[in-house]
């Protein structure tokens, strides 16, 4: 038996922790069906699923690798199946890796980008049949301020980074037409398990750069994401909104 399907459904995916979290709970309203996704942290998931469908009973969660797009489509295929298909995307998993160029192994360039970028690929790609033939969807791609300024020690992450912007750009333009807004948010410094690594001392350092002198809440983007996928963002497309305080 098919599920509730006259709803919207959100895909977020990485939504077991952090920002992604944070968005998942931002759509756990009735009119929404909301779909977790991460790779690892199945229990955390769970905890958020929990937490979800107290609110937002037609809720599910689904453990795949992004980067894996036989996973992805088998997962989506699901959902199409479950749901009648993804209605507004969040592109959020995402990995980082802190250190010098040159001492990070190739294979760890390849992972990042596979799951950065390439995931996002994956997951655009395996919603659009639905979009296109309902001529309407949203797509939102979490981004990060250091993919349009650079961040030392965090060279390919900022590549990657950079990439997700442009993408998003791009497919604004190449799916308007079609009633598609595409729009990416470029997230600044966040209070996550991410910027985990950070000692006091770099953390009170990047405060004093901040305009509003703090860290942002992974709340806070939860609600500006879920602003941009409500009709009320409905002139807003090929954006990339920052969230950083005013770091840049």
């Amino acid at each position: 038996m098919k599920w509730d399907n006259s709803k919207k459904t959100v895909l977020i995916t990485g939504s077991s922790r952090g920002i992604g979290r944070a968005i998942a709970e931002s759509f756990a309203e009735p009119q929404y069906n909301v779909i977790l996704n991460c790779v690892n942290n199945v229990d955390k998931m769970n905890e958020v699923l929990e937490k979800i469908k107290k609110t937002c009973p037609n809720s599910a969660g689904f453990q795949f690798d992004v980067s894996d797009i036989n996973a992805v489509n088998s997962a989506v295929d699901e959902i199409n199946n479950k749901f009648g298909g993804v209605d507004i995307l969040i592109n959020n998993a995402g990995i980082s890796f802190r250190g010098l160029f040159q001492d990070m192994p190739e294979s760890d360039w390849k992972r990042l980008f596979d799951v950065n970028v390439f995931g996002m690929f994956n997951l655009t790609k395996a919603v659009l049949p639905h979009m296109i033939s309902q001529q309407k969807g949203v797509i939102i791609n979490i981004s990060s301020m250091w993919g349009q300024s650079g961040a030392s020690c965090e060279a390919v992450y900022s590549a990657s980074k950079g990439a997700v912007d442009s993408f998003t750009k791009a497919l604004a333009k190449e799916l308007g037409p079609c009633g598609i807004r595409t729009n990416a948010v470029s997230c600044g410094c966040i209070e996550t398990e991410m910027n985990g690594f950070l000692s006091a001392e770099e953390k009170n350092n990047l405060t004093e750069e901040i305009p509003l002198m703090r860290f942002g809440s992974p709340k806070e983007i939860g609600e500006l994401v879920r602003f941009l996928a409500s009709d009320k963002a409905s002139y807003i497309n090929g954006q990339i909104i920052r969230a950083d305080g005013g770091y840049l």
